[in-house]
C-alpha cells in the first residue's frame, strides 16, 4: 500500500458541489454515499494515478470532465482519491489529490497534516 503524506490546503469548493450534484453516480461508482466536500492534500512530490482506477466518464453525466476515482483510507476509514483528467494532463487548477470521505465522516478539529493510504 502506498501512503501519501502532505498538508491540507484550501480548495476552490468546486469538487464538493459536483459530488453533491452527481451524488447518485458517485454512489453507483464507489458503492458509498460520499460526503459532498473534499480534503485537498498538497504533496511534496508529483503523484501519478495507478492503472486500475474507477472512472466517471464525462459522457455519463453530459459533462466536460472525466474523473478518476481511487479507493483509499483516511484515518483508517474508507474514502476515495479524486483526480480529473485535466489534472492528469497538467491543465487543471489543482494538481494534487482531492479526497472524498464517505457521508457521516466527522472532520473534528483542524488537522495540519494528513496521511492517505491507497487500497491495493
Amino acid at each position: 500500500m502506498q501512503t501519501l503524506r502532505g498538508r491540507l490546503v484550501s480548495g476552490q469548493g468546486a469538487f464538493g458541489s459536483w459530488i453533491d450534484r452527481l451524488f447518485d453516480l458517485y454512489e453507483k461508482k464507489t458503492g458509498m454515499r460520499l460526503y459532498p466536500g473534499t480534503l485537498n492534500l498538497e504533496l511534496p512530490a508529483p503523484y501519478s494515478l495507478p492503472p486500475d482506477v474507477i472512472r466517471l466518464e464525462a459522457a455519463e453525466y453530459a459533462g466536460r470532465v472525466s474523473v478518476n476515482i481511487v479507493p483509499c483510507r483516511i484515518f483508517d476509514r474508507p474514502a476515495f482519491l479524486l483526480r480529473t483528467d485535466q489534472n492528469e494532463q497538467g491543465t487543471g487548477h489543482h494538481p494534487n489529490p482531492t479526497f472524498a470521505p464517505r457521508a457521516g465522516f466527522r472532520f473534528g478539529r483542524i488537522i495540519f497534516g494528513l496521511s492517505a493510504t491507497r487500497v491495493s
